[in-house]
């Protein structure tokens, strides 16, 4: 049977390094996970048992294809508590997990072949989403004085119909100033490009979030209640457009979807009643991103980029090594610690870096560094040993 070329998209490598990793543990390895953006923690106890109780009352069928009204009120309110922002709820849709957001914000607002800019690196689905559309993935080049992160000079350079920002990002966890994303904003304007904002990662990190919603009602925002909320499973996200997309979105997420996961979206109305125990998760995130930074730098791996937020450590290993994959497997292999390459994120350059997560349990968090510390440690011994007897 004929299959599409669209279909041709390449495998989410992460994915991969996860079942290399089930493979190792079903042999009765122990295996540290650094290599998955998922929280150690699961969704709030207490929301998850608010929900055991109502579907034991009544079973829940389909919801409207928006999203149940009072969490599109409550997410809606939610911008006002951390952005200052008068949200209207109407423009708040609720989504099978951000992914389902990302394919209908990349239907609705572009036609086949469009070109859509993704500054390396960025999250790899983004490309292979919008190949999978018949969309033209731009990639170009960041850098670590913009903190790897788009600059408005980009938008017109590339000639870009749509531009992905994501603050934080992922690999890096670097995060948009005001100004930056003003100035991206301006570009889009400028060059009648649409902008999309990633903004799945905000609530975790040092520094206040800037939402895209503080400076314009024209752009898509994208979130999810898989990382702050700790609901990676559970699948349910949401997004907010200009009040004349809504209904264009609807449509589309009627007939791709029907609705995001009913349970799934009583659950995340439950959690916004349990911030403490998600405060408390990233008050543990920060602690581990000191272990990680202090512990890989011990390791010989100290240029990094800009951790402002999420719960990533880009780092580059070209000291070394200049294949990522082949590092990452060799990490895997002899010290038990599933990390994952900059190829993922980032075709061209990712040879070079290495993705560590840090939101499993603080425990993992330093005996995988203790692993990765004797890891490289013994590689420069080794590398000493033999520029020795050349």
């Amino acid at each position: 049977m004929r299959v599409s070329r669209r279909g041709q998209v390449d495998p989410f490598i992460v994915m991969d390094v996860m079942e290399a990793a089930r493979a190792a543990e079903a042999a009765g390895r122990s295996v540290i996970h650094m290599e998955v953006g998922q929280p150690g923690t699961g969704a709030p106890a207490g929301a998850v048992a608010k929900l055991a109780a109502q579907m034991a009352e009544a079973p829940l069928g389909y919801s409207v294809a928006l999203g149940v009204p009072e969490l599109r009120a409550r997410i809606a309110q939610r911008y006002g508590e951390m952005h200052n922002v008068d949200l209207d709820p109407n423009r708040v849709i609720v989504t099978s997990g951000a992914s389902g957001a990302f394919l209908l914000s990349f239907t609705a607002l572009f036609d086949t072949g469009a070109r859509v800019g993704l500054g390396r690196p960025c999250y790899p689905s983004y490309r292979q989403i919008l190949r999978a559309l018949a969309l033209t993935p731009v990639d170009f080049e960041t850098t670590l004085a913009a903190r790897m992160q788009p600059v408005p000079a980009d938008v017109a350079r590339h000639k870009l119909d749509g531009l992905i920002t994501a603050s934080p990002a992922n690999p890096t966890g670097a995060m948009l100033g005001r100004d930056e994303m003003a100035g991206l904003i301006g570009a889009c304007d400028e060059a009648g490009a649409s902008l999309i904002s990633d903004e799945i990662y905000q609530g975790i990190g040092a520094t206040r979030p800037v939402s895209a919603l503080e400076l314009t009602d024209e752009v898509h925002v994208i979130n999810s209640f898989s990382k702050y909320f700790s609901m990676t499973g559970w699948r349910v996200g949401w997004m907010v457009v200009p009040q004349d997309h809504v209904r264009l979105v609807e449509r589309l997420a009627q007939n791709m979807f029907i609705c995001a996961p009913h349970a799934s979206q009583i659950l995340a109305l439950h959690a916004f009643d349990h911030t403490d125990e998600l405060d408390e998760n990233c008050r543990n995130y920060a602690t581990n991103r000191d272990l990680m930074i202090a512990g890989l730098k011990r390791a010989g791996l100290s240029r990094i980029a800009p951790p402002d937020g999420a719960f990533y450590i880009y780092a580059d290993i070209s000291a070394y090594s200049d294949d990522a994959l082949a590092l990452c497997n060799e990490i895997l292999e002899e010290a038990g610690v599933a990390v994952t390459p900059g190829l993922d994120f980032d075709p061209v350059d990712g040879h070079r870096w290495i993705r560590f997560s840090y939101a499993r349990a603080q425990a993992d968090i330093v005996e995988g560094l203790v692993r990765l510390e004797a890891f490289f440690g013994a590689r420069k011994m080794t590398e000493i040993s033999n520029e020795g007897s050349v």
